[in-house]
């Protein structure tokens, strides 16, 4: 597994690092026992950087992470969450206040069993205000920071412009990473449009969701999914060419997603530990750009073709 430091902030992460919505059962419902494994078996193999938020699973993934995490010492990872944005009895609820971002902080480390959160992130920003992710959700979350309750502060959206706004509008070195999901993948690589100017601002990259959310895999997009129809039928005709050449679509999904040294880790999320044993695997063996391209031309006019968080 190959290492790179996040931004400025020190943090050396993976490649590709475990992103834990699965634990909350977000795509499938999960054996707890599968869940908690799945975390064992990613540290082992070498992703060390975790992701989490109360969001996933309405606090489901934060608490079945947190009994795995009870049993490893707290050097062997670096962990994630957020705040902004939860859920109750299966409705979504946002808060994006002073006083619920630190009271979120607190509630969060006693579901995780930790005393400190290395990065704690703004969740899914295009939902709040941004003038108040400015004024209001950052500044309480720097206080923890000076604080030492938490490491490094950062912010996730889909919408690479929200992300970009909010750095311009907040003094130097308040936003110490992005995570950005599904804009780094072979349907869509919008991020690239962005690196030079995080770079330029000292802001890691942390991209995710390598499959987009399931468009990149042989199973096809869930029913859920927002993708529009043509963009979900040109994915499905991509998995189907590359079963035709011996390759599965979430190897190439998986291999093209670390290939951008400007972006320092990808998230993906399983609850299986073969599927991480899988993918790491595949990290390791070398990517075939012809079959990328291909892709990409199957794909045609649907490439960087996008659509609202849900």
């Amino acid at each position: 597994m190959k290492y790179s430091y996040l931004g400025n902030t020190g943090m050396k992460l993976p490649v590709l690092s475990f992103g834990a919505s699965s634990l909350g059962g977000v795509f499938h419902s999960i054996r707890e026992a599968d869940g908690i494994k799945a975390v064992y078996t990613a540290l082992e193999l070498g992703m060390n950087f975790i992701d989490v938020s109360p969001y996933y699973g309405h606090y489901k993934a934060e608490t079945v992470l947190g009994k795995a995490l009870k049993d490893i010492p707290r050097d062997k990872y670096l962990l994630s969450t957020k705040v902004g944005r939860y859920g109750k009895d299966g409705v979504n609820t946002w808060d994006y206040s002073a006083k619920r971002a630190q009271e979120s902080v607190y509630e969060s480390m006693e579901r995780l069993n930790i005393d400190h959160i290395d990065l704690i992130n703004v969740h899914d920003i295009e939902f709040a205000d941004l003038s108040q992710v400015v004024n209001e959700t950052l500044p309480a979350l720097v206080e923890l920071r000076e604080k030492g309750v938490v490491g490094h502060v950062g912010i996730t959206d889909l919408q690479l412009e929200n992300l970009k706004w909010v750095i311009d509008h907040v003094p130097a070195g308040t936003v110490e990473s992005v995570l950005n999901f599904c804009h780094y993948s072979l349907n869509d690589d919008k991020l690239v449009d962005f690196l030079d100017y995080f770079k330029e601002k000292g802001v890691g990259v942390i991209n995710a969701s390598p499959f987009s959310m399931g468009l990149l895999s042989q199973r096809g997009a869930p029913d859920w999914h927002p993708a529009p129809e043509p963009l979900k039928e040109a994915c499905r005709k991509a998995a189907e060419y590359c079963n035709q050449q011996g390759c599965p679509i979430e190897k190439l999904a998986i291999q093209y997603s670390i290939t951008e040294p400007r972006i320092c880790s990808t998230l993906f999320s399983s609850a299986n530990p073969e599927n991480i044993r899988k993918n790491v695997e595949y990290v390791d063996e070398p990517i075939d750009w012809e079959l990328v391209r291909k892709v990409k031309e199957i794909i045609g006019d649907q490439l960087r073709v996008s659509w609202k968080n849900t």
